[in-house]
């Protein structure tokens, strides 16, 4: 199985998915992490520098190359996440995981490993449209 965590920098876990430069891409096997890569994000709209404050609520969010991105992972962590982003990895099988408190990646799969992690909720709204 692979689990896919968000980060800015390889040791710490990024605060929302669309913005992250890269995810860490955990290989598992018997509950043993046995292998990591990096997979850049080029993906998302955030990563290309394609929402700007006069144009992100104007367009929609289109999930697909990201979740293609990721699609031999079974989950996803982070600290933040919209809620399309949730929804549309959710509808692909990909499981998202908001995190309560900041920790290593490595801690992070551990914890998902043994179950003690609870699924996303509470996500951020920042897209919704206004009407």
């Amino acid at each position: 199985m692979k689990i896919a965590v968000a980060t800015e920098d390889g040791k710490s876990i990024s605060r929302h998915f669309g913005r992250t430069r890269s995810f860490l891409v955990f290989e598992v096997v018997d509950q043993q992490i046995i292998d990591r890569a990096v997979r850049d994000n080029s993906y998302t709209a955030h990563a290309r520098g394609e929402c700007h404050a006069e144009t992100q609520h104007n367009h929609h969010l289109d999930h697909g190359e990201i979740v293609a991105a990721l699609r031999d992972c079974e989950a996803v962590l982070c600290l933040g996440m919209g809620w399309r982003a949730a929804a549309d990895l959710t509808q692909n099988g990909i499981r998202p995981f908001v995190l309560a408190s900041e920790m290593s990646p490595e801690e992070a799969v551990r914890a998902y490993l043994a179950g003690s992690l609870e699924p996303a909720g509470g996500f951020c709204r920042c897209h919704e449209s206004s009407d």
